[in-house]
């Protein structure tokens, strides 16, 4: 008796064989400059080393090399995740791929695991925590602004080839929410992306299973400083770990071999944190008691009695987003989507 045929995880089908119409293709020419494509029939990709047909790569397999009717090559291949997000169509900063992955790592996203994030901007780490979720699993997004959950929607779709079956986004603030939309203690794992998680922390301390991991991605030390205190003073909590990722490529060339001049530093720090029992009482941390003074300035900006309207991200030294850029990103988000879906009906029409 054969054995029952398991389906392939939701859009892997996209990332496997040779070249389609509809497929995102990165060309890499011979002096390592690097194009993405969508390919359509009767495409042409243009550049002054002469003109590449869509044609030309069509059912090929990946990692093919291609000349140009000039005899000039390229190297085919589809891009991988990360080059996808740091290229895509963005309204927000995105979470880089080395800060996505520490993510997916120490936040502990299993296959199956039922995940809440906020707030999704464009969808960079959406994409991470769906391909570790699987079709099994469930992520639950909240955006506040429709302009970014628009963004995102269409660069999630891009990656998979289609709505993800184990996704679903909610506009709103995140504390109000996920209380009302999550049963507490059913989910497994908290993602926050925002200027004020603290202000998130009863919620996540509702809707987070005993043993649950909350992990915290912000860019500022007052950031990381006052949620770390916050959580410490709940006593809902294990003790809050914090780290940043910095990372420094080699250049490689026979003996000449040195750090690149340049390298992926600082972008944010994350902070993580695993939710105890209702009955448990949190172990505090280990303190030297010292002697310190602190300004009225300091106190007022890691304590409650802060001027919320101060934590803004101006404030933090982010830049503002005009709405026509939010309004360009998410046509282009949703642009490879159409290019696709036209192709895939001209494909059957045909058969």
């Amino acid at each position: 008796m054969s054995e029952a045929k398991i389906p392939a995880p939701h859009g892997a089908a996209a990332r496997r064989g040779p070249f389609r119409v509809g497929d995102r293709v990165q060309l890499t020419d011979e002096k390592h400059r690097i194009n993405t494509i969508t390919l359509q029939n009767g495409g042409e990709f243009h550049t002054h080393k002469g003109v590449l047909p869509h044609e030309a790569i069509i059912g090929l397999p990946e990692g093919s090399v291609i000349e140009n009717i000039d005899g000039f090559r390229y190297q085919a291949l589809r891009p991988l995740a990360k080059d996808f997000v740091l290229s895509m169509p963005r309204g927000a900063t995105v979470v880089y791929p080395k800060d996505a992955a520490q993510i997916v790592q120490f936040g502990d996203i299993f296959p199956g695991a039922r995940v809440v994030e906020a707030g999704v901007g464009s969808g960079a780490l959406s994409i991470s925590l769906l391909r570790a979720v699987g079709d099994g699993g469930f992520l639950h997004s909240f955006e506040r602004r429709e302009e970014f959950a628009d963004i995102a929607r269409g660069n999630v779709s891009t990656v998979f080839g289609g709505d993800h079956p184990s996704w679903q986004i909610s506009i709103g603030d995140f504390q109000d929410k996920v209380v009302e939309l999550e049963e507490p203690g059913s989910v497994d794992r908290v993602v926050l992306d925002m200027l004020s998680p603290w202000e998130c922390l009863d919620a996540v301390a509702t809707v987070l299973a005993p043993g649950g991991v909350w992990t915290n991605y912000v860019s500022s030390v007052t950031q990381m400083s006052r949620v770390v205190e916050a959580i410490r003073a709940s006593g809902q909590f294990t003790e809050p770990e914090c780290f940043e990722t910095l990372v420094r490529g080699w250049h490689v060339d026979g003996l000449a071999v040195r750090p690149d001049h340049r390298m992926v530093a600082h972008t944010a720090f994350l902070i993580t944190c695993r939710r105890l029992a209702d009955s448990a009482d949190g172990i505090p941390k280990a303190k030297r008691i010292k002697d310190h003074s602190y300004s009225a300035e300091d106190l007022s900006a890691w304590t409650k009695d802060h001027d919320e309207e101060e934590w803004t991200a101006e404030a933090l030294g982010e830049r503002g987003i005009s709405d026509k850029k939010l309004r360009r990103a998410a046509r282009d988000a949703h642009q490879a989507v159409r290019v696709r879906d036209a192709q895939d009906s001209e494909t059957d029409s045909e058969d």
